[in-house]
């Protein structure tokens, strides 16, 4: 944390030479709108109502106009710190929400306490573990975009032949569901058709093993700095579900996020545990799908979310922090806020829109209906890839037979020392 703190310090410095390089607000004469330039990585069917939002704004906005340039993530992640030290960069930029500390870390972003603490920013009804995601030693450098939990995708077909009238609700009702939905026709141990399939690295975002954790009261880091992973909660979830699946076969081992995908795709597996994009891919394939929550946990039941998040860049200047801020205020309005959810197909960020507003997209509506189980995955962790490769050793050695305890304190001794090399 010590060299987190220098480091933004140092950048903190930086980031002021660059207010200093962009003293105009982006109208020569100081008569015109401010103008933004806003860099996001939106390339399908929601950047264009993304572009919509914005056109509207331009247009109901007479001091301000924003002009978007789309990009891919991943060259939003490669260029952005180059293009800021040149005063070449974004004022504002989207950005995978995982990514928002390691540029907070720097000096990157704004720091948007007071945006938040306006009753006119219309944050107040925002999903608070959305707010989470963007908060970084306790302040807020950015504003959500997106925030959906990891759900359960099932195939209906499947659970009809299987006699599975009723999705479970806990974990003993998903293990014994799952049982019910494995098929071995030639008894050889492995099984033609999988009930579920529980990946064991390279999962989606790698929330579905901390989704597991939280259920049982367990956790990978506390307060971003401090690593609790070595828990006996976390050795419970682990020593159930390697059981589960070794003494039951209901999922195969050693699969990662995509070939879980795949597994469901070709009518493999029943059930899997993805994001909104399973839709897509199980409309794709002609399977009749259903979404549901991940089953409670002996003590909670909770989701890791995937999310985006949006900030205003150390490049803008007063007038265009100012300006940044007043298109956030318009993008969590209610009306703009529908709109976006319908039109991206994540839930809601703000949690007051009736559950009416969005039954037209039913994809939408059932991830509303079981967004308050979503968690932020390790809010405010700069080096959270490095906590969840260790995570991942974990799991894929767990499931394959190795001891529980001892990778758990391995897991705990190298998470420690990612987080204290931020």
């Amino acid at each position: 944390m010590k060299k987190l703190l220098a480091s933004a310090a140092l950048l903190s410095v930086a980031a002021l030479a660059l207010s200093a390089c962009s003293a105009d607000s982006g109208s020569p004469s100081g008569d015109g709108p401010v103008e933004l330039t806003f860099w996001h990585g939106y390339t399908e069917a929601d950047g264009d109502v993304l572009q919509g939002i914005v056109d509207d704004f331009n247009a109901s906005h007479d001091d301000v106009e924003i002009t978007t340039e789309v990009k891919t993530w991943a060259v939003i992640d490669d260029t952005l710190l180059t293009a800021l030290t040149a005063d070449e960069g974004p004022d504002i930029v989207a950005m995978p929400g995982e990514r928002l500390p390691v540029y907070a870390s720097k000096g990157a972003f704004a720091d948007l306490t007071d945006f938040y603490a306006d009753p006119d920013s219309n944050t107040a009804e925002l999903n608070p573990q959305a707010v989470e995601m963007e908060t970084v030693v306790g302040t807020p450098y950015g504003v959500p975009t997106g925030f959906v939990p990891l759900a359960v995708y099932y195939n209906k077909a499947l659970f009809a032949s299987a006699g599975v009238t009723e999705f479970p609700t806990t974990w003993d009702e998903w293990v014994a569901a799952a049982k019910q939905l494995t098929v071995d026709e030639n008894g050889d141990g492995t099984p033609e058709q999988y009930g579920m399939v529980l990946p064991d690295h390279a999962t989606v975002a790698n929330g579905v093993w901390p989704s597991l954790f939280y259920g049982n009261g367990g956790d990978i880091v506390a307060d971003g700095t401090d690593a609790v992973i070595d828990s006996p909660e976390n050795a419970e979830t682990l020593e159930y579900w390697s059981k589960a699946v070794a003494d039951d076969k209901i999922s195969p081992t050693g699969v990662d996020g995509v070939g879980a995908d795949e597994l469901f795709s070709s009518g493999k597996v029943a059930m899997t545990i993805g994001g909104p994009w399973m839709a897509s891919i199980a409309t794709e394939n002609d399977i009749d799908y259903g979404i549901a929550a991940i089953p409670a946990g002996p003590v909670d039941q909770a989701a890791s979310a995937i999310g985006v998040s949006m900030a205003i860049t150390a490049q803008a200047d007063d007038a265009k922090v100012a300006a940044a801020k007043e298109f956030f205020s318009y993008f969590f309005e209610p009306e703009v806020a529908t709109a976006w959810s319908l039109g991206s197909g994540w839930p809601p960020l703000r949690t007051d829109i009736p559950a009416a507003d969005v039954e037209s997209n039913p994809t939408v509506a059932a991830l509303t209906a079981i967004s308050d189980t979503s968690r932020a995955l390790l809010p405010g962790v700069v080096n959270s890839s490095d906590v969840l490769t260790e995570v991942d050793v974990v799991t894929q050695k767990a499931l394959a037979g190795g001891d529980v305890p001892e990778l758990l304190g391995e897991a705990q001794t190298a998470i420690q020392a990612a987080l204290d090399d931020q």
